[in-house]
């Protein structure tokens, strides 16, 4: 017997709610007290037939919700139970001052590079919440923006704050950004006993390797041999492009060409030989496109099994019962109770005791 998520586990007790009124009429009839309890026969003195009715009230609807806590009344909810694991990413993002171009518009009417992947990169961490993400920048030099987190808020914020110029910004250092992504992956298998599911790297560029202790070959191989994947993006558009020149304060004074460096071999060999893959961006839709496909291609299938959360509610219905029904029954009582402990005294003839 059930209504939506509540069930009655022993209906049948539910029966005994008909006996109550059935039993009242019966007794009404023969001229008797409905309901025999102890000290019913001080009910039908005429100063506590009035009295009485609000105990009787109270102990039938006490018998009432004893009965129903008999049947257990019971909420039943469906829970899916997930077990989940998830991957760790590095996601390495270039900083050079390249990154400041302006692709695809007159100069100074719309975003810069940099300005153009930092939505798709907080849409990618967005949309695998059962990931640990960190964040790798370099330009001259590599930096840990962010170790590996499940806060992606927090990660997003960071991203936000991303600007051209918080490191130096002169050269490109890929191999060095990408082995510093490949020691922050280290660190934390050991930490977690390689309980992850599986790692991999995003590296994100507009250049080519002219800086950094590591050359991208070597740092390929350190991959390889961990068995760690890395996803190269290059962007940028093909040919010539317009570059801010900035003074000290940051503010643009103006506006020059400048031929893109990509190395596209460089990267497609990272790629090919870490088993990822390599993905040319040259513009919004195409970098989108780039994130898209390493997503779904480094996706986990979630084991999820159903089971029933039974919660008994027949507390809620014993409690007050029994505290209704001790409750009549004290107050039916209580006039023979305080007869039997205070007796009366018979007076003697004559207002005196006898001489003795």
């Amino acid at each position: 017997m059930s209504y939506g998520n509540y069930t009655v586990h022993d209906p049948w007790w539910l029966l005994a709610l008909a006996v109550i009124p059935l039993v009242s009429w019966l007794r009404g009839r023969r001229g008797v007290p409905a309901l025999v309890v102890p000290f019913a026969a001080a009910w039908y003195r005429p100063s506590l037939m009035t009295f009485s009715r609000l105990p009787v009230g109270v102990g039938v609807a006490g018998l009432a919700l004893v009965i129903l806590a008999l049947a257990r009344p019971q909420r039943v909810d469906d829970k899916r139970q997930v077990h989940q694991q998830g991957y760790d990413i590095m996601l390495v993002v270039d900083l050079s001052g390249s990154m400041l171009a302006e692709d695809d518009h007159r100069p100074g009417e719309g975003p810069n590079r940099l300005q153009v992947i930092k939505p798709v990169i907080q849409a990618f961490v967005q949309n695998r919440p059962s990931d640990r993400i960190g964040i790798v920048v370099f330009s001259t030099q590599a930096y840990t923006l962010s170790p590996l987190t499940f806060d992606h808020a927090w990660l997003s914020r960071q991203l936000d704050r991303l600007e051209i110029g918080v490191i130096d910004a002169d050269h490109t250092a890929i191999g060095d950004g990408l082995g510093v992504a490949l020691t922050r992956l280290e660190q934390a298998g050991r930490e977690e006993g390689n309980r992850r599911k599986g790692a991999f790297v995003v590296l994100l560029t507009d250049g080519s390797n002219n800086s950094g202790v590591l050359t991208p070959p070597q740092a390929s191989a350190i991959a390889r041999a961990r068995g760690i994947p890395v996803y190269t993006i290059g962007a940028g558009k093909d040919g010539y492009t317009y570059l801010p020149v900035q003074d000290e304060h940051g503010r643009t004074i103006t506006y020059t060409q400048i031929m893109s460096d990509l190395d596209e071999n460089a990267l497609n060999s990272i790629a090919g030989e870490t088993g990822g893959r390599f993905y040319r961006a040259r513009d919004a839709g195409t970098i989108q496109a780039a994130f898209k496909s390493i997503d779904e291609s480094q996706k986990i299938e979630f084991e999820a099994k159903s089971y029933l959360l039974t919660t008994e509610l027949f507390p809620w219905f014993a409690a007050p019962g029994f505290f209704c029904a001790l409750l009549a029954g004290l107050v039916l009582a209580w006039p023979t109770i305080r007869r039997r402990a205070v007796p009366t005294r018979a007076p003697f003839a004559g207002g005196s005791f006898p001489r003795s």
